[in-house]
């Protein structure tokens, strides 16, 4: 039942499903709380921060892919890693992706907390040390894990690399040479496959809870970002 009372249907807050189309309209609540109950599938683990689609549109498995990140004012193009790693290391593995960032760098969170506001808020906060922050980090392990409306990037400027764990707790690495990254991902036995797909490219569903947004709060206070307010990364229109 844990995840059934965290959860709320917002579906279609990607985009991702026309109304009318949805797998979850037409289940009985016994249907509903059976498929959001199960996180296992085969030997890969969901966090309870979200579940597929009821008619597992895209099944969910360990590995990751290439891609290629347009920037459309810049005219440039960023070569994109994006991976999915079961719960058993997936927290490990994120902090792991973080030390080729240097011993200096940005932090941005990521929340869409409030479901009135379409899509979410980034908050920011330059200049922490990665000892600090990890260690910081390391105490909101649960939240980052498992609440379905918060996600973290962490960015150093001056490589440029950043390392993004977004609020579908898939680990998503930019920069011009992603190798020592790839190390990594292999080193947690988490293997390229370029046709993989990831549950965001299919209907899926998101969780939160009360408790996990005043744990949230108080991570974002530690962080110094004391704004609310939607910030821009800096450089950003």
């Amino acid at each position: 039942m844990g995840f059934l009372k965290r959860f709320f249907r917002n579906v279609f807050r990607d985009g991702a499903v026309p109304p009318g189309t949805s797998s979850f309209e037409r289940l009985s609540e016994e249907e509903l709380e059976a498929h959001l109950g199960v996180a296992r599938y085969g030997d890969f683990l969901l966090t309870d921060a979200i579940r597929p689609s009821y008619d597992l549109q895209v099944v969910p498995r360990q590995g990751y892919r290439h891609d290629v990140y347009h920037d459309a004012d810049n005219r440039a193009s960023v070569p994109v890693l994006m991976g999915a790693a079961s719960r058993d290391h997936l927290f490990e593995m994120f902090m792991d992706l973080l030390e080729p960032l240097g011993a200096e760098v940005d932090v941005v969170l990521e929340t869409s907390h409030n479901r009135e506001q379409r899509g979410h808020v980034d908050l920011y906060r330059e200049h922490i040390d990665m000892p600090v922050l990890k260690s910081i980090l390391w105490e909101y392990e649960e939240l980052l894990l498992n609440d379905g409306c918060v996600g973290i990037a962490v960015l150093n400027p001056g490589v440029p690399q950043e390392v993004q764990f977004d609020e579908h707790k898939l680990l998503i690495v930019y920069g011009e040479d992603l190798r020592q990254f790839e190390r990594i991902f292999a080193a947690r036995d988490v293997h390229c496959d370029d046709q993989l797909k990831f549950i965001t490219e299919a209907e899926h569903v998101h969780s939160s809870s009360d408790q996990f947004f005043e744990q949230f709060e108080e991570l974002r206070t530690r962080l110094g970002m004391d704004s609310m307010c939607d910030l821009a990364r800096p450089g950003a229109e």
